[in-house]
Order: structure tokens, then C-alpha cells, then sequence
């Protein structure tokens, strides 16, 4: 049985709105091997009679909690061997139970492969992407030009690289993350368009071809109708925020 049980237990049963008991009983037998309609028959006074349904959600929510746990393991190891886990870091980790959260945490301690903007800052261009990140109303020719020594040609490769750098910080950023995914699931569009030449192929896909909506409002049976126009060749599907969007 995972140290984690009552950690899991409060959590899914807040998600599921039901008593921690129900969900911590649940958990043991289900630890113990029993099945989702064995618990649901033959334990009813453990889980408070809950039913096949009820116990199947709480063994979802179970098995993706796990899988964070182990996740967090690997994070936390490898920001160790980085020496870059403060007590504060760690704390955050802990108390995570968001998959994408804890990706966001993990992102900018993520080994990665020679990127454009590590590149950039081995040219020695970190300094005027930091400028241009103060926003301070500097000229920014002039600043580029500063920079054009060694391996940078010219202002251009300059300004190029200070981009590349500024692109990676604002990817990593959790808050820029965050703030990115609540525009997504308050404006986000789903879009289609029929694949030139496929109207008679795709005829089935018809009611797609011009197609938009709110993605939030967008029901299950239309997306898979979507998702298998687009890998049938039929349709190209796009989901991006409203352009009006601040």
C-alpha cells in the first residue's frame, strides 16, 4: 500500500465528492487486489455502498495520482544531481498534483538538447535579451550593435538571438504558461477547413468544411467527427485562441 493513501484519499475525494473513508476503504482493497465489481457486490460496508461507477472513478483517479508520485520522484532526482533543489522547490513539488503543473515546475530544469537560445547566450547575447525584457524604451539598433563582436555578424543576428533566448524564458515561465492555458479554455476556437481537391472524397464531412466554434462548446461526437476527417485527409483542423484575445 502507497505511503501516499491518505494524500490520495483527501484528494480524490474532494475531485469526487465523496467521504475520505469511502475513498480510503475503496483504495485498500483495491491495493489488496479486489475488483471494481467485487468491491461494489461484496463491500458495501466499506464504501459506504458505493457503486461500480463511483468505485471505477476513484481507481482513475488512483492510478494517474500514482503516476505523478512516480513522476515526482524523477523530477525531484534530477534537479538534486543539478544542485538546484532548494527546500522551497521542494516544497512546491510536494504539494503538486497537477500533471501539467508539474511539468511547468520541472521545464526549466529539463536537460535539453543544444537549443537556439543556448546557443544565443554562448554568443554572449543573454544581456540584450534581458534589455529587451526590461521594456526601459531603449533604441534597440543601437543596443544590437553593442553586441556585434565574434561569432555575431551583425545587428540582425543580434536582435535574432536575443529572441530566441526571450522565447525559451517565456516558455518556461509557469505563470506564462498558466496564464496561456486560461486563454485557451476561455476563448480557445476550433477550426476547419476542407482540404482543397477532397470535397468529393470527404463528402461525408461536408457539414466541416467551413467549420468554427468555441472549443468549449464543441461536443464529443463533433471532435472525433473532426479528428477523423483531418486523419482521413479530408479536413484540417486548427484550435487556437480568439485573435481579439488580450
Amino acid at each position: 500500500m502507497t505511503n501516499n493513501l491518505p494524500v490520495f484519499g483527501k484528494l480524490i475525494s474532494e475531485n469526487l465528492s465523496l467521504t475520505t473513508r469511502q475513498v480510503c476503504n475503496t483504495l485498500e482493497l483495491l491495493d489488496s487486489g479486489a475488483t471494481v465489481p467485487f468491491i461494489s457486490r461484496y463491500r458495501k460496508e466499506r464504501t459506504g455502498s458505493l457503486d461500480e461507477v463511483q468505485i471505477a472513478a476513484i481507481q482513475e483517479q488512483y492510478d494517474k495520482l500514482k503516476t505523478i508520485s512516480k513522476r515526482k520522484e524523477t523530477i525531484r532526482a534530477t534537479i538534486e544531481e543539478q544542485g538546484k533543489l532548494t527546500p522551497e522547490l521542494q516544497e512546491r513539488i510536494e504539494q503538486c498534483w497537477d500533471a501539467n503543473l508539474l511539468e511547468d515546475l520541472y521545464l526549466p530544469y529539463k536537460p535539453k538538447k543544444r537549443t537556439k537560445a543556448e546557443i544565443a547566450r554562448q554568443k554572449g547575447l543573454e544581456p540584450l535579451a534581458l534589455k529587451i525584457m526590461m521594456q526601459r524604451g531603449c533604441n534597440l539598433d543601437t543596443e544590437a550593435q553593442k553586441f556585434v563582436r565574434g561569432e555575431v555578424k551583425d545587428k540582425e543576428e543580434a536582435l535574432a538571438g536575443a529572441r530566441d533566448i526571450i522565447a525559451e524564458q517565456v516558455s518556461e515561465n509557469e505563470e506564462a504558461r498558466k496564464r496561456v492555458r486560461r486563454v485557451f479554455e476561455r476563448t480557445a476556437l476550433i477550426t476547419a477547413k476542407v482540404v482543397k481537391g477532397k470535397e468529393e472524397e470527404g463528402d461525408k464531412f461536408k457539414d466541416y468544411f467551413d467549420f468554427q466554434e468555441p472549443l468549449r462548446k464543441c461536443t464529443s461526437h463533433r471532435l472525433l467527427a473532426l479528428r477523423r476527417g483531418e486523419a482521413e485527409g479530408v479536413l484540417r483542423v486548427s484550435i487556437s485562441p480568439a485573435e481579439d484575445e488580450d
